[in-house]
């Protein structure tokens, strides 16, 4: 299968080989580094139609050919590329052009910027090459705060472009090919897509992913001021051989290049040489194709006379073209007989060298695979199969994402997609092939004597369904050290907002409470809801996330790390963060939710009064904020301690209840704490009170104005 894969890869090769320009040519078939083949040619009888024709530009000095019939799009190259699907892969003809960049900005528009249509060509917009960009999109963080719809950069990875300490804007867009371009992209049909993407992007294009992607690891400024970027067209599939006589849809140029339309969208393009025809009764010799534009689906069968190849995605003729025949196709002028020769003469060190080539890949590859296997069954991989397998039916399956997948998801674990690092590992961002935007943290070793727990723990992970969780998609077990996948929650720790407040932004009262809400009803259900009760161990504002919306998703439930199970619950026998730790842990050594309770208590004082849990005070008595706001509790010193935005917006009834609620999380005492579905349900209380004070006070403004002009 290596074998045929090469001959194919060496018989597209000399294809391409056949325009080189001899002295016998009445054609052109090259203009400056650009190398033309027919159906493509310059000049009047040498291409098959107008879609192919190709104009050589010679005015500016070097010469630059363009495709006449696509609004003069100057052609680049052109090349076979493999592309690869789930099953199989095969060989697609692309020629590579240059797309104008289209401005978003009414007022910037230019005449480039009415776009590329590949209507009525046999061309269109290769879906597997391409990528649609967003250029110049400046302010990240504003685009980021302004969107109302977390659908809005669904498929979508953005990059700088810039020195972020010096800019916070200048970010780009790099995103999924959209499904409907496939004939045109104009400046309607930008406008359209630009609702899908931020306002402050200043025009958007078709692009080549490898060009892009390759020139960001050399230049973060690759898109900047560009009118035109590369991508690439594509037209045709090689489906194999052909061997078919002239006929009334066979077209030649003036140096008997021809192509013959065959059924069903196929075509054979081919080499007419005088002497072999006469001796083949006017059959010529050539390779198969598939239009891809063509109304038919070729994967209903093939061409009349030819059938499918079941080990390929070749079609092979019912008469099969003799040796000789195939090598009629490259015996057609002077500089093909020398490719021959020299095919002949390094044919056999050809095939050795590629025998070995492919024993040492065979071997490296052999080694790789042995090496996942034992990551897989050493992380385990056999036990979390166990497990999926003993509640199918029951609950969703975990994912189990191959150590490919995450690579191309993260650019190789490139360490511009890091989005932080702690002690439990690295969160890189990536973009999974679905299109989904994910956080995916490369943990630290687990300890095998605690695999089993590790498991149970990202199989009840897997399972959780609450909107104030952050999900975890699944996990990569064959690595050295496990891999997990959760979503990517975009505005960064609540820590950040309460002790990192700018002028541009700051955490209301009502936001505030808001996010206690819905952190208790986060680990409330967690607590009490799920068929094993989880207790988190780790509960901080560093590990509170925002989403777009500024809701709160708890986050980094320590599945990298090892978990203890019991037949009641599942704890993460984790040491936690100082500032935020239950002192009854210390003294009984055993973590209940009532743990969780004092933690959660702490991240309500810090709401309360904007300070760290942590305290930088002579003191030692006050170093801990959990100390110190009780003792200002006690002192009746708490309005001395409060953050001014809580004494500013909020109402001193409203204050002091939550603060009543932070001390009673805060007991020394496990048992006199009050449980989180007892936290979430007063401090819903209080939130509902709020909303219903907001509606009251509206209404009797607007009964106050009648009454003023009554009087």
């Amino acid at each position: 299968m290596v074998v045929h894969h090469y001959l194919v890869l060496l018989q597209l090769m000399i294809l391409l080989v056949w325009p080189i320009k001899a002295s016998k040519d009445l054609c052109q078939y090259d203009c400056g580094n650009v190398t033309i083949s027919y159906p493509f040619g310059i000049g009047d009888g040498c291409y098959f139609d107008k879609s192919f024709e190709v104009f050589c530009d010679y005015s500016s000095g070097s010469p630059k050919a363009f495709l006449a019939s696509i609004n003069n799009l100057q052609v680049l190259d052109s090349h076979v590329y493999t592309v690869y699907d789930s099953s199989t892969s095969f060989y697609v003809y692309m020629i590579r052009v240059y797309i104008p960049v289209i401005s978003l900005k009414i007022s910037n528009l230019t005449s480039s910027d009415k776009g590329v249509s590949l209507s009525g060509s046999p061309f269109t917009f290769s879906r597997s090459r391409n990528r649609f960009t967003a250029i110049g999109c400046n302010n990240y963080s504003t685009i980021i705060k302004r969107q109302n719809d977390s659908s809005v950069f669904g498929g979508c990875l953005s990059i700088i472009t810039c020195d972020p300490a010096l800019n916070p804007g200048c970010y780009d867009f790099l995103c999924a090919f959209p499904q409907n371009i496939t004939e045109v992209f104009n400046a309607q049909i930008s406008n359209f897509y630009s609702k899908s993407i931020p306002q402050e992007c200043h025009s958007v294009s078709i692009v080549e992913d490898y060009w892009i992607t390759s020139g960001y690891l050399k230049n973060p400024h690759v898109l900047k001021d560009h009118e035109q970027v590369p991508a690439l067209l594509e037209w045709l599939e090689y489906k194999g051989y052909c061997y078919e006589e002239y006929n009334s849809k066979t077209t030649c140029n003036k140096d008997n290049r021809c192509l013959i339309q065959l059924s069903s969208g196929y075509l054979c393009i081919c080499f007419r040489e005088t002497s072999f025809d006469r001796h083949h009764h006017g059959y010529c010799s050539g390779f198969l194709f598939y239009n891809i534009t063509s109304p038919y689906n070729y994967s209903s069968g093939c061409p009349k006379g030819y059938f499918s190849d079941p080990n390929s995605s070749i079609c092979a003729q019912n008469r099969r073209t003799s040796s000789y025949e195939l090598l009629q196709i490259m015996h057609k002028n002077s500089h093909v007989k020398f490719i021959i020769i020299g095919c002949n003469s390094g044919l056999g060190i050809l095939f050795l060298l590629i025998g070995i080539w492919w024993l040492c890949k065979f071997v490296k590859r052999r080694r790789e695979i042995k090496l996942k296997q034992k990551f897989f069954k050493r992380n385990g991989g056999l036990l979390l199969q166990q497990q999926s397998s003993s509640n199918e039916g029951n609950t969703e399956k975990t994912k189990l994402f191959t150590s490919m997948e995450l690579e191309m998801a993260t650019d190789n674990f490139n360490t511009n997609r890091i989005l932080g690092q702690g002690g439990q590992g690295t969160v890189y961002k990536g973009m999974l092939t679905d299109g989904r935007i994910a956080a995916v943290k490369k943990s630290k070793l687990v300890d095998e004597s605690n695999i089993e727990q590790f498991i149970n723990e990202v199989v009840i992970l897997t399972q959780i369904n609450h909107r104030n969780v952050v999900k975890l998609f699944g996990c990569c077990l064959e690595t050295e050290v496990p891999l997990l996948v959760y979503e990517f929650i975009p505005n960064g720790t609540l820590y950040q907002y309460i002790h990192d407040q700018t002028e541009e932004f700051s955490i209301t009262w009502e936001m505030r409470l808001r996010i206690a809400v819905e952190v208790s009803s986060a680990l409330s259900y967690l607590h009490s809801t799920t068929s094993i009760p989880i207790y988190h161990r780790d509960i901080k504002s560093a590990n509170i996330l925002l989403d777009d919306k500024f809701r709160a998703k708890v986050s980094d439930f320590g599945a990298s790390r090892s978990v203890t199970i019991d037949q009641t619950h599942l704890t993460t026998r984790v040491q936690g963060t100082f500032g935020y730790l239950d002192p009854e842990y210390f003294g009984s050594n055993q973590f209940t939710e009532k743990s969780d309770v004092y933690s959660f208590g702490v991240v309500l004082v810090e709401l309360l009064t904007g300070q760290k849990p942590i305290l930088s005070t002579d003191t030692e008595e006050d170093k801990s904020l959990a100390g110190y706001f009780l003792r200002a509790m006690k002192e009746n010193h708490l309005f001395d301690v409060l953050d001014a935005q809580v004494l500013k917006e909020a109402k001193e009834e409203e204050i002091i209840t939550v603060a009543m609620l932070a001390k009673r999380c805060l007991n020394l005492n496990g048992r006199k704490r009050p449980t989180m579905k007892e936290v979430t349900f007063e401090l819903g209380g209080i939130r509902a009170q709020k909303c219903e004070d907001i509606h009251l006070v509206g209404g009797n403004f607007e009964t106050g104005s009648s009454s003023t002009g009554a009087f």
